[in-house]
């Protein structure tokens, strides 16, 4: 790898002797990773010599992006080094947490695997075509407590004011380790990069800050070795907004954050860094504050509200009555004829780019209603009706968008599909056929 000669300059003068074993790293094959998912009803097992101990669901190893277990939620791809941010934030049933900048979830489904569907899960990415990603991600998850949105932190910050118990902030940065991972990462980079990222981020923080509960967290990440963007972030929140820089357990390879990259404050120590010289993972430097603000909580003037008709609510009713069982959604509301499940401690969301304001359901659709892809992929078999086993051939012509047989005997209706002991999708039988719902923006080939 041909590393830009100020970026060998400055990492030199940085890490003095250690600074030749750490460029040789970044030559090193990378360390690919994944977490398996609690939330479904049927966890995957693995090998438990490619666990990784500071994760409890996490282990070493390739994923198939085209696999029953991909496909289903089952496992997520996540680089080793990226899931310690989703343990160190410690997140609890019933926490209200926000995942700022978060994009394609690798974190929100992580604090999702320990919110156990209670509490609630803000997940917010500013670009548009990644956020769609993430939804993606949510839903193929199975999480039903999570409200996505395409937003700035500005806009975000006017609607949740001092509203989350715990924020993670995994800030857009300079992406220095993410080289050798992404050689592209180093055709951006230059000498003034992490400063110009530094200001971004602290624009970010600002508006993370008016959102944080007295007391609260925020948790606050980078994939970059920039002092200017780790170290010094955090002592500059320490100082700003009076934060108290909390101890993070250090596992095998992992380091202290380094004082004296910044200016000097020992509790900085308390922070962690993840060299690849010295970790099985990418670069990655992790931090967690804790607010000393003793106020109180804002209280939202305006709830969201369902608005759902008679009719509307009537044909949800005769599909949940037919199909469902032990299945009670929180709240209902309409986005266009998109029927969701939400959560009405929430405040009104006019004014926000909603992606999804919870579990999507459905779609109403003239004198019927059609179960959503999501809803299948997050319901367990003691809430459906009506379940059909597949072969992963069967699966693999249903991904592709087609229909698959079945017996004949079987009565007409929706089945939630299952492969592999995961549910893929629902598909409803006529006459020995499997008609094909597959979303068709998600098709593939295999």
């Amino acid at each position: 790898m041909e590393l830009p000669a100020d970026f060998k300059n400055k990492y030199q003068k940085l890490m003095g002797d250690d600074a030749d074993s750490f460029f040789k790293s970044l030559d090193q094959e990378t360390n690919p990773g994944y977490r398996v998912n609690p939330l479904k009803e049927y966890v995957v097992t693995e090998n438990g010599e490619d666990a990784i101990d500071y994760c409890q669901y996490g282990y070493y190893g390739d994923v198939n992006g085209k696999s029953v277990e991909h496909q289903s939620g089952a496992i997520y791809s996540q680089e080793p080094s990226a899931m310690y941010v989703g343990e160190v934030a410690d997140i609890t049933p019933g926490d209200y947490v926000l995942d700022l900048c978060a994009s394609p979830g690798g974190k929100t489904t992580h604090v999702a695997s320990y919110m156990q569907n209670q509490g609630l899960l803000v997940t917010n990415e500013i670009d548009y075509k990644r956020a769609k990603v993430l939804v993606e991600n949510v839903e193929r998850f199975g999480i039903r407590n999570a409200l996505i949105l395409n937003e700035n932190p500005n806009n975000l910050a006017k609607h949740f004011p001092r509203f989350f118990d715990k924020i993670l902030i995994d800030a857009p940065c300079s992406g220095e380790g993410m080289f050798r991972k992404n050689n592209d990462a180093i055709k951006y980079w230059n000498a003034e990069y992490p400063v110009e990222c530094a200001i971004r981020q602290k624009e970010i923080i600002e508006q993370a800050v008016k959102m944080l509960k007295p007391g609260g967290k925020i948790i606050y990440s980078t994939c970059t070795f920039a002092p200017e963007e780790d170290e010094q972030i955090v002592e500059w929140m320490h100082d700003e907004f009076d934060f108290t820089i909390e101890p993070i357990r250090k596992y095998e390879g992992m380091v202290d954050g380094k004082p004296d990259w910044a200016n000097g404050n020992q509790d900085l120590t308390n922070t962690v860094r993840l060299f690849p010289n010295h970790f099985k993972g990418e670069g990655h430097f992790i931090s967690k504050l804790s607010s000393n603000d003793n106020g109180s909580a804002k209280k939202i003037k305006h709830r969201l509200q369902g608005n759902l008709t008679q009719d509307d609510k009537k044909l949800w009713d005769e599909f949940k009555q037919t199909n469902l069982v032990n299945f009670a959604p929180k709240h209902l509301i309409l986005f266009g004829d998109q029927l969701y499940s939400f959560d009405n401690t929430l405040p009104d969301l006019k004014g926000l780019k909603v992606m999804r304001p919870g579990l999507h359901l459905g779609t109403i659709k003239k004198k019927r209603f059609e179960p959503s892809y999501a809803l299948a992929l997050a319901l367990h078999s003691d809430e459906v009706v009506n379940r059909l086993e597949i072969t992963e051939d069967d699966w693999k012509q249903y991904v592709h968008g087609d229909t698959i047989s079945c017996d004949q005997s079987l009565s007409k209706g929706w089945y939630q599909l299952i492969c592999k002991k995961q549910p893929v999708a629902f598909g409803k039988v006529v006459n020995g056929t499997v008609k094909n719902f597959f979303p068709k923006g998600l098709r593939f080939n295999i």
